[in-house]
């Protein structure tokens, strides 16, 4: 059955899918959601712009003789932060008509055999966050790079080396030999964020190097399926502090000069919302990326929507309803991919996951964290409700496979 002939409720939720299975396609500089990838995120939930709110200083953030809590904190991570410019040749393909025996007849072998090479040059951000040269930045602005160059805030120009890559998190680490310590950036805690709280953004957007913007944190953990880039992991937070592309891979500052995020993201059909990704997750895995190790992703191998009996009863109370929902709140299995662990343990599309592991499945972000945090080749004891049946079904986790 076609997604288009599911009932309207749920193909609703398909714009929320969740695949457990990946793919990656990134591109060189701040990633750009466009409209048509994912649900209008909402508004800021404080609608002020960072001129006004930098007037507002509270009482743990005011200003202290001529300068602000800003200025302090750009001072303390400043140094730190740096610019990534990025080189790589693309061979470029003859159209196919190039071959075809009528051209080359009337054309003659004026023609070349072959296009040139392409350089493509891409820019970003980063920062130190070791006083040895590691630099974190995200994956997809040094994505296939054939020369990376770090420019540090005092004009040094040093070659970059790519440590190592996670794909599905977008983060990587570059190595820069300096000869000497290097500032290094203090990393606070993304889990003591809230919202509301103040954030800095501290960058080279659009190749304005080092500049600074304010804002606040607009909220937490805002899926990446919900922001449009269903091929990561990752629990964004969203900030309404100007993010433009060449800020990937720069610090989310807090009022105390602290990293509490990596900026990534943003919406192409809107303004004052951008995403960074949590630096409680960048430290989970900083260390595998320092040694050129792989990060192992463990996955099932289905895409799926939360599901609440209500919106199941909704859809069975649909007349063009193709075929009847367990009424459970649960996971709804959209699609099982073929060879994928799941498919090998039975789970069926149209199947509802209501607990892993005896705890109660309730969401699909739920789902794909309690996954995330598995061990590959580990066994989850899954069950599901199949129409009137409920089937208990061993799957065991394999792990994901890079798409590039």
């Amino acid at each position: 059955m076609r997604f288009s002939q599911l009932p309207r409720s749920i193909r609703q939720l398909g714009t929320h899918v969740l695949a457990i299975i990946l793919g990656v396609v990134l591109t060189v500089g701040t990633l750009q959601v466009s409209p048509s990838q994912a649900d209008p995120a909402p508004k800021p939930l404080i609608n002020e712009t960072p001129q006004l709110i930098a007037q507002k200083q509270s009482p743990a953030t005011a200003a202290v003789g001529n300068s602000s809590f800003v200025t302090a904190a750009v001072n303390r991570v400043g140094k730190a932060v740096v610019r990534i410019d990025t080189e790589r040749t693309v061979t470029r393909r003859l159209p196919d008509f190039y071959d075809d025996p009528f051209f080359r007849r009337f054309f003659g072998e004026s023609f070349p055999q072959q296009l040139p090479p392409e350089q493509l040059r891409g820019l970003g951000s980063g920062f130190i966050i070791d006083k040895s040269g590691f630099v974190m930045t995200n994956a997809h602005v040094v994505d296939n790079a054939d020369k990376v160059t770090v420019t540090l805030k005092d004009g040094r120009k040093l070659e970059g080396k790519v440590q190592g890559v996670d794909e599905v998190t977008d983060l990587a680490i570059v190595k820069i030999n300096a000869g000497g310590d290097l500032p290094v950036a203090p990393l606070g805690s993304s889990s003591n964020v809230q919202v509301g709280d103040w954030a800095i953004a501290v960058g080279n957007p659009l190749g304005f190097d080092n500049t600074v913007t304010l804002g606040i944190v607009s909220t937490l953990r805002r899926s990446s399926a919900q922001v449009g880039i269903p091929d990561k992991r990752l629990d964004f937070i969203q900030t309404d502090a100007a993010i433009n592309p060449g800020n990937s891979g720069g610090p989310l500052l807090n009022d105390r000069g602290e990293v509490i995020g990596i900026n990534t993201a943003i919406r192409a059909d809107a303004m004052g919302i951008g995403f960074a990704i949590p630096i409680d997750k960048a430290k989970q895995i900083t260390a595998q990326l320092q040694r050129g190790g792989k990060v192992a992703h463990p996955y099932l191998g289905v895409q799926m929507v939360t599901l609440t009996s209500q919106l199941a009863k909704e859809s069975n109370n649909d007349p063009n309803s193709q075929f009847l929902i367990p009424e459970v709140n649960g996971v709804l299995v959209m699609r099982v991919l073929p060879n994928s662990p799941a498919a090998t343990a039975g789970i069926r599309r149209g199947d509802v996951i209501t607990q892993i592991d005896g705890q109660a499945i309730t969401s699909a972000e739920q789902l794909q964290n309690l996954v995330e945090d598995t061990r590959i080749g580990q066994v989850l004891q899954v069950k599901v409700q199949r129409g009137n049946q409920t089937q208990q079904l061993s799957v065991r986790t394999a792990e994901l496979k890079s798409a590039s």
